[in-house]
This record gives C-alpha cells, sequence and structure tokens, in this order.
C-alpha cells in the first residue's frame, strides 16, 4: 500500500517472526495464515518500522504480538477506527488491520463499513471461522442459521452476513476471499490487496478446530473441493468442476449470476471474470453464489476498481486551506465568526 522502498537492505520471511510464543490451540488456522503473511511481508519491500498491523479481540488480534513490526492490540470492533486514524494521520505507513468474524461484524460492524465506504487507505484481513473461539464457542454472525452452540443450544434463529456482500454494499473498492489451507490463493490476494490504493478487504475462511472444526470441509476435501470451489481468474471465463463442466452464467430476464452445466468445449454464455468492472451489482452477484453450504464458493478477487482514497482527499483539502489562507492559522481558527463572549455580569458598586 506505500511505494518500494530504495536501497534499503533484503528482508526475509524470519525478519518478520519476533520472539513471542505463538499460542493458538494445536492444529488452528491462524497458524498457516501467519506463516503465510510472514512470507508475503518481504515481497513488499518496505522497512518493518513503516509497517503498522492494528488488531480489536479475538483469537486473531493476537496477530501484532507475532509479527515483527509496529503493531497494536487494539480494543473490541475498534481496530478499523484506529487504523484510519492512523492511515491518515501517517499516509507514508503499511497499515493493516487483522479481525475476526465476531470481532469485526458484531460490535464492530459500524466501523468495518465506514472505513470500507470512506476508501482508507488501509487492508482489512477478516478471519472468518463461523464461531466464537476465544469465548469458547459461542455462535457468530457468520454461524449458519440452525447452529448449534453454548449460546444456541437449540440453533441460532439469526440469519447471518455474507462478509463480502457487504463490504461491496459498503462500495469497498477492494474485496477478496481466500482460505487458510490454500497457501497460494492467499499469497495472490495479498499480493493484489497491497498493490491496490485504497481500502483492501480479504475475508479468509479460517478453521477452529476446537469449537467448530470441519466448518470449511466441502471446500477442502478432495472428493467435493472441485464441485465446490470457484476459482476467479481475471479475463477468463468462469468455469469449475473436475471437468469445467459448470460454469457462471447470467439469466438473460434477471441479470443474476448463477451456476449452470456448460459444455466443455465452448464459453458461450460463461461470464468472463472482470474484477474492475465499476458496478458493484456484478461482485456482489458473484459473493451471492455461496450459500451458507458453501456449495458454490468463489474465491479470489471479487473487485478492484479505482476511486480517490479519503487520506488523499483530506490532504488535498488541508492543501488547499493553507494555500488560501497563506499559512495555517490555530487562532483564527479558534477564534472565528461563530464564536462569541459570554459577558461576566455588571461590576458592583
Amino acid at each position: 500500500m506505500t511505494g518500494i522502498e530504495i536501497g534499503m537492505p533484503t528482508l526475509k520471511p524470519k525478519d518478520f517472526k519476533t520472539d513471542q510464543e505463538v499460542r493458538w490451540c494445536p492444529g488452528c488456522g491462524d497458524y498457516i495464515i501467519l506463516n503465510t503473511v510472514q512470507s508475503f511481508l518481504p515481497e513488499m519491500n518496505i522497512r518493518r518500522e513503516d509497517i503498522v498491523f492494528v488488531s480489536g479481540i479475538g483469537c486473531s488480534s493476537r496477530f501484532p504480538y507475532y509479527v515483527n513490526t509496529y503493531g497494536l492490540h487494539s480494543i473490541h470492533g475498534r481496530a478499523p477506527a484506529i487504523a484510519t486514524g492512523l492511515a491518515v494521520s501517517r499516509p507514508e505507513l503499511s497499515v493493516w488491520v487483522v479481525t475476526g468474524d465476531g470481532d469485526a461484524l458484531s460490535i464492530g460492524g459500524n466501523h468495518l463499513i465506514h472505513a470500507l465506504r470512506r476508501n482508507v487507505n488501509l487492508t482489512i484481513l477478516l478471519f472468518n471461522n463461523r464461531i466464537y473461539g476465544l469465548t469458547k464457542g459461542q455462535y457468530s454472525p457468520t454461524s449458519e442459521l440452525g447452529k448449534v452452540t453454548k449460546s444456541t443450544p437449540m440453533g441460532s434463529l439469526d440469519a447471518p452476513f455474507n462478509p463480502l456482500s457487504l463490504a461491496i454494499g459498503a462500495e469497498a473498492t477492494f474485496v477478496a476471499r481466500a482460505m487458510d489451507s490454500d497457501r497460494a490463493g492467499l499469497l495472490s490476494v495479498l499480493r493484489a490487496a497491497h498493490e491496490h490504493k485504497g481500502a483492501a478487504f480479504i475475508e479468509i475462511y479460517q478453521n477452529c478446530n476446537i469449537y467448530n472444526d470441519g466448518a470449511f470441509e466441502v471446500l477442502k476435501d478432495p472428493g467435493t473441493r472441485d464441485e465446490a470451489i470457484i476459482p476467479l481468474v481475471t479475463g477468463q471465463p468462469i468455469r469449475f468442476g473436475k471437468d469445467g463442466h459448470r460454469g457462471v452464467v447470467r439469466d438473460p430476464n434477471s441479470g443474476v449470476l448463477g451456476v449452470a452445466e456448460v459444455a466443455c468445449a465452448d464459453d458461450d454464455g460463461i461470464v468472463v471474470h472482470d474484477p474492475t468492472t465499476e458496478d458493484p451489482s456484478y461482485a456482489f452477484g458473484l459473493s451471492r453464489l455461496s450459500g451458507s453450504d458453501l456449495g458454490h464458493t468463489p474465491l479470489g478477487v471479487f473487485r478492484s476498481v479505482q476511486r480517490p482514497t479519503y487520506d488523499g482527499l483530506m490532504s488535498d483539502q488541508l492543501d488547499a486551506a493553507v494555500a488560501a489562507s497563506g499559512e495555517g492559522d490555530l487562532d483564527r481558527l479558534l477564534r472565528g465568526s461563530d464564536t462569541w463572549v459570554v459577558a461576566a455580569g455588571a461590576p458592583a458598586g
């Protein structure tokens, strides 16, 4: 999210590992994500002191302790707000938010959507395990309808959020999805997010093997994954299945995207993926293909468009104000035309 540093020493993944003991449950998907991010960070060619990870509360929010950059373990749901202040005041930094489905979509939902709609120049990694892990197994905003948990012993009555639909509805300029066990896929979207100027949102399916083990098994099992995963490749017809016998097509009457059996040798009628489509309805339609059963789940970059960033616009506004007044004048601002004097009362005598 920042320019390449010239003349800096070459960094390696080990340079981004701290001396802190990594404390997640054995087998947690967070380990794979951490390792993948640490492997990616040297590619940015940015000094460690110019990278900041901000987290909220939850298992994923331990992340800043384990990455040898600046970091802030903040408060529940407020990581996007804190990261916004940092990105706006220090635009030269590469700012990352690490959050979970509970942290970002429950108490933090308001902060998340406003960071995205403002197009603040930062990258948000949302680890989605469809459960509250740190507080030991309650249902989360992404848990499927009917989910039996400690807090919903008779099954959840809440309709779950689709995080990507939410982000696209908030007009996020970059939206992607990856999976913890798909290292190559995760690296690919991390690279794309880093190159993007503006708010980048990545949902990462992350297995909680203690409280929600196997939540994404349909996408990982060799017997089902080829029929469930829809790989999104820019400029290519969206085909999937072991022999490409399924494709994403558009209903000629409603325009709604759906899945259909297609001829293996004929791409006619199959949607060609273009994440740069300005109209968010295209990316939104892709996000709706994956229901709670994950039977048809696109992975990759859904949307990548350009519009002015909040921090850039604010900087331009400040420059214009200074140019108009000759220089910044704090006293003039504080004592402007919209101030008044409260009389102290008539003097005695």
